[in-house]
């Protein structure tokens, strides 16, 4: 996996650059005041910090759109330009116009990174790791703030601070920036796929992967461009060993087999749960498994909630020392190859025969003359497989269709589990579960044109009208705007006066700095202590997933934010409340960026369909500019009006808010390749 960590480490540059972009217009704008008299004209002042917001707003409208027609990497290459540009305005700016225009080049820059980067790693990360690079982002941006605060308070212990170099250092990064967005990142293999573009992809992944068999993978990303229609169907199955069950004579025709990579017979043989192939109801995935007191909880929240935890949940049914195997049946012939030298398709008992081929092409259309293979590796990560079988089964499609098998998480350390890489060399011992989105495939004998205009599925704003995106544009977008109800950015464009109002400055005076200097001071501290939270955050993204650490993290911004609102009410010393603020602020700043900071950027880039992605991810970020513009522009009216303890109630009320949403509205999403993401969304948001 070092290629792919290194590639996501170099697009994060971008995001480092918004962190000190952040932390230095946070920290000028009090030598900006100064300058040109802003003290007593709040609306200019807002319009400084809300420039590039402004901007931003306006640039995400199109940034989707024009990535889903160009490309992820040429815009992060825009991006760098721009913010090379800003910085060398800024550093010439004689007035407050050229200030703005300066801001205005730094919003394009700002909009195309922080929305691009996110989707631009989730596509090139395998599931395993996915949430872990994904979080490079936030943790690049606070290291960007960390290092501009140093600089910053260096700045302000000399006689006279420069703000104009202080903003104007980010056009040295860009370049960096610009050199490895050119010359070191590769194009998305989604974006590529989606273009017709199968070979670049291929030459791609495999130089991200460090393997050369990534057909598996291909074939995923064939098959995310035609998500889950009507008659897709949840499904669950005993993976038993094969010589167990044809001991018995219980493997007939309609079992589910999977081959052993060096050799002819079958290995594993999955049978279903129950004698029928429908969809599992919503509802009985999760009641089935919890009491009824806990199911009547359940019952609140939103069914995909309940759909996605099933799935991270699944608890095998019991096996009697009878003949309870004898009454797993169900499915189709279905062959797969667990490394890879048995063909996927064999003329014995498949429906697709060998000699009928497949055309002139490979099934992935990349001209290979092997044309009666289809892809050769199942494993698509997250203990996930990709299998195909013919037929229909009693559905109402016929042809081939794609089974996404995964198994029992529980049982990855018995030995019959490939959940965390079985080896199917060795002999099998034991049965375990695994669950089935089993739905029509895109790769099929007649059309094996692997183009967007043969995947099925509608693109464009067309595409929005599917009732899968909507449902996952319902969560995309209640999460941004409850990331910034929260106050975050109150916080992080206000802090260094926060901090001066509580008396922080008092209270380091007597090492003989400025009341400013003390502020920055405080910040330079506070920023560093956001890093070894980002990086528990890292370690845990994976792990606990993002939901949970969103719901365990909330709770502790909420309580820091009443600690600044209760501190008044006690008859603290200036020193004491100067402490508190600063611990608080502290604390809030790095559980913010350790869950409600980067979580939502990453289920953002998660759960839209590759067809309409980068249009749904600009309506996820417009909403998250709009809501940062709003914060940033009244904040300052605002602590006029109701004082900073009022300001920060509102920030309380939206961080209730943002727990209750996410725990009744925000599936968990770690481990599970995106095109799974987004065939569950399609078939959680269809009425029963």
């Amino acid at each position: 996996m070092r290629e792919v960590v290194i590639v996501a480490i170099a697009a994060t540059v971008g995001n480092l650059l918004v962190g000190w972009d952040s932390s230095t217009i946070a920290a000028g704008m009090t030598y900006i005041k100064k300058e040109f008299k802003l003290e007593t004209n709040p609306t200019l002042e807002g319009l400084i910090m809300s420039t590039s917001f402004i901007t931003g707003t306006v640039v995400t409208i199109f940034s989707g759109t024009v990535s889903d027609m160009l490309g992820r990497r040429p815009m992060l290459i825009a991006s760098s330009i721009m913010f090379f540009f800003s910085g060398l305005v800024m550093l010439w700016a004689p007035n407050v116009t050229v200030v703005l225009l300066s801001r205005l080049l730094d919003g394009i820059a700002l909009a195309l990174a922080l929305t691009l980067t996110p989707l631009y790693i989730s596509e090139i990360a395998p599931p395993d790791i996915r949430g872990t690079l994904n979080t490079l982002p936030q943790f690049s941006c606070s290291s960007g703030m960390f290092l501009a605060y140093i600089m910053v308070f260096s700045l302000s212990l000399v006689d006279s601070p420069s703000w104009r170099a202080m903003l104007a250092v980010v056009s040295i990064p860009s370049v960096v920036y610009f050199l490895l967005a050119v010359f070191y990142l590769p194009e998305s293999p989604p974006w590529l796929v989606s273009k017709g573009r199968v070979t670049e992809a291929k030459k791609v992944l495999q130089r991200l992967r460090s393997n050369e068999d990534v057909s598996g993978e291909l074939a995923l990303l064939a098959e995310g461009m035609s998500p889950a229609g009507e008659n897709a169907t949840m499904e669950e199955y005993i993976v038993t060993p094969a010589s167990d069950l044809m001991a018995n004579k219980e493997a007939g025709r309609d079992c589910i087999k999977l081959y052993g990579p060096n050799q002819g017979g079958v290995s594993m043989v999955a049978q279903q749960v129950s004698g029928q192939s429908s969809m599992v109801s919503r509802s009985t995935l999760t009641l089935s498994r919890h009491g009824s007191i806990v199911a009547q909880a359940e019952n609140l929240k939103d069914p995909l909630v309940n759909l996605f935890g099933s799935i991270h949940d699944i608890n095998p049914p019991t096996l009697d020392s009878g003949g309870s195997r004898a009454m797993l049946m169900g499915g189709d012939t279905l062959h797969s190859n667990e490394n890879l030298n048995a063909p996927l398709l064999s003329a014995q008992g498949s429906g697709v025969e060998r000699d009928k081929g497949f055309g002139s092409k490979d099934a992935l259309g990349t001209g290979n003359n092997d044309a009666n293979q289809l892809p050769k590796s199942s494993d698509i990560g997250g203990g996930w497989k990709l299998v195909y079988k013919s037929g229909d089964g009693g559905r109402k499609e016929k042809g081939l269709q794609r089974v996404y098998l995964r198994a029992d998480p529980n049982a990855g350390s018995t030995q019959g589990s490939f959940y965390d890489g079985y080896d199917m060399n060795s002999e099998p011992s034991e049965s375990f579960q695994a669950a089935a989105l089993v739905s029509h495939s895109v790769l099929c004998p007649k059309n094996i044109n692997m183009r967007p205009e043969n995947a099925g599925k509608r693109t464009g704003f067309g595409g929005l009208s599917d009732i899968g995106v909507k449902r996952a544009l319902g969560v995309g977008i209640g999460l941004q705007v409850l990331q910034q109800a929260a106050g975050i950015n109150g916080f992080l464009y206000y802090a260094p006066q926060i901090l001066d109002q509580a008396g922080v400055g008092a209270l380091l005076s007597h090492f003989g700095i400025s009341s400013t200097s003390a502020s920055l001071l405080v910040n330079i501290v506070t920023t560093f202590a956001m890093l070894p939270c980002i990086s528990l955050s890292m370690r845990l993204m994976d792990v606990a997933g993002r939901r949970a650490i969103m719901l365990y993290t909330i709770p502790i911004l909420i309580v820091s934010l009443m600690v600044l609102i209760l501190r008044n009410l006690f008859n603290m010393s200036a020193n004491a409340n100067a402490i508190v603020t600063a611990l608080s602020v502290m604390v809030y700043e790095s559980c913010f960026c350790m869950g409600l900071g980067a979580i939502p950027n990453i289920v953002c880039s998660e759960i839209f369909p590759t067809s309409v992605r980068g249009i749904c991810i600009s309506i996820c970020s417009l909403t998250f500019w709009i809501s940062i513009l709003i914060v940033t522009s009244s904040f300052p009216f605002l602590l006029q009006i109701l004082g900073l303890s009022g300001v920060i109630g509102l920030f309380v009320l939206g961080c209730i808010g943002a727990w209750i949403f996410v725990y009744l509205k925000v599936p968990e999403t770690k481990g599970m390749p995106l095109e799974v993401i987004i065939d569950f969304f399609a078939i959680g948001a269809r009425p029963e």
